[in-house]
């Protein structure tokens, strides 16, 4: 098939959770022989890696993509505006939008593969008539809507209402890009329902057969990772320290370390006073950086780092803290397939199909978090039983080659 697949961020390197996904895609797609044409916003920083991506056969247009607050403030006006989202104003941007028209004027595509939910906007919509009408897949990395909903009970007062507002206007959107798009990829079993809901939430006057019908035009696909890259970890006997990481910029991971740090960690110093947290990931909040100035002895922030594997060597377990978000965390199936004992949240371990006490250790309050850290910290056998188990549960359900292969049978189906 012929793709034009629209990216809001280049995939490469698959250093954050929603690159991680978009590049086994692509990877998967042009192993299988179709003709991608890929158009992604690209920060300037990016463009050392265009050649990596080129290198998997695809033609690639990469969009230059600058962010700011100012420039916020002015998409965020503009929302009020529109009524729609500011995530959606945000990268409605001119020179995207060209592009994509301008290639659906010149190439005929069987598909438009939109990566996330603020690339369906440039997909013709149905009423437009470019040439012949491709196939239009939304691939929701996660329910978007459901996200601003948990961030609601975190958020501070005053921001309250304008996450309420646009969890509103992210559901309406959303839920008509599922109705309308040809079809819809979901992560997880859980935020295919949620879709649906911001679907039906806009579907009035529809007959609930209708409804039904169309609930064959969404699919769960979960994340996939390379489990033959991601080598298992060769931890350091008797170690102290405590792992965590992500996209530090991203109001819910920074939500959740920020609870662990103020919340779990002092409950595992009390205990462990040896035990020490290193927290990895661009961008990290000041409140981070001035902790770990404070006290260098038991907490290290890093930033950014290119290659993991020291710091997973060097850790007993990792933490994925998570108490808002959708879709699934790629961190949680990174560590798996490093073989890395875990323990997070009952809303970090949404979609994943792992065992709690088995695969995993869950907890939801700081007590009981800094319980099971410890606990796992003072058994080494137990570390060894999540390792090994983790490791396997990667292996056999997670790893790209397999999971995408459902990525066949749709596209022809679709196709047809």
């Amino acid at each position: 098939m012929n793709i034009l697949f629209l990216t809001q961020i280049l995939p490469y390197p698959p250093d954050a959770g929603p690159k991680v996904k978009t590049w086994h895609v692509l990877r998967y797609l042009a192993k299988q022989g179709h003709h991608i044409t890929l158009a992604s916003f690209i920060r300037k920083e990016e463009d050392k890696y265009l050649e990596n991506v080129r290198a998997l056969g695809i033609e690639l247009f990469p969009i230059p993509i600058r962010r700011s607050r100012a420039a916020d403030a002015a998409y965020l006006l503009r929302s009020n505006l529109s009524g729609l989202p500011f995530l959606i104003e945000r990268d409605n941007l001119p020179a995207m939008r060209s592009l994509v028209n301008r290639l659906l004027s010149e190439r005929q595509y069987d598909a438009i593969h939109a990566d996330q939910l603020t690339m369906t906007q440039f997909a013709p919509s149905g009423e437009q008539s470019i040439g012949t009408m491709p196939m239009r897949i939304f691939d929701a990395h996660n329910a978007t809507w459901s996200i601003m909903e948990r961030m609601q009970t975190t958020a501070r007062w005053f921001l309250k209402p304008l996450i309420a507002m646009e969890q509103q206007r992210i559901k309406r959107y959303e839920g008509r890009i599922v109705r309308t798009f040809e079809h819809t990829f979901a992560v997880t079993d859980i935020d295919r329902q949620l879709l649906l809901e911001a679907r039906d939430s806009t579907n009035t006057g529809i007959s609930r057969s209708a409804m039904q019908r169309g609930e064959d035009r969404i699919t769960t696909i979960p994340i996939a990772v390379d489990t033959a890259q991601l080598k298992p970890a060769v931890r350091a006997p008797g170690s102290m320290n405590i792992l965590t990481l992500g996209t530090l910029h991203y109001p819910p991971n920074a939500d959740g370390i920020r609870w662990f740090i103020n919340e779990v960690f002092p409950m595992v110093r009390r205990e462990l006073p040896g035990a020490s947290l290193t927290i990895i990931g661009k961008n990290p909040p000041a409140d981070f950086v001035q902790l770990a100035q404070h006290d260098p002895e038991s907490v290290q922030v890093t930033g950014y780092v290119e290659d993991l594997a020291p710091y997973f060597d060097r850790a007993a377990l990792t933490v994925v803290p998570v108490r808002a978000g959708s879709g699934m965390r790629v961190r949680i199936l990174e560590a798996f397939s490093r073989a890395m004992p875990v323990v997070t949240t009952t809303v970090g371990l949404e979609g994943i199909n792992a065992q709690p006490g088995r695969d995993v250790i869950v907890a939801d309050t700081p007590a009981d978090f800094a319980s099971g850290v410890v606990r796992l910290m003072k058994d080494p056998d137990l570390q060894s039983r999540l390792a090994e188990n983790g490791r396997c549960l990667a292996v056999e359900q997670y790893d790209w080659q397999q999971v995408l292969s459902r990525l066949d049978s749709l596209y022809r189906n679709d196709a047809q």
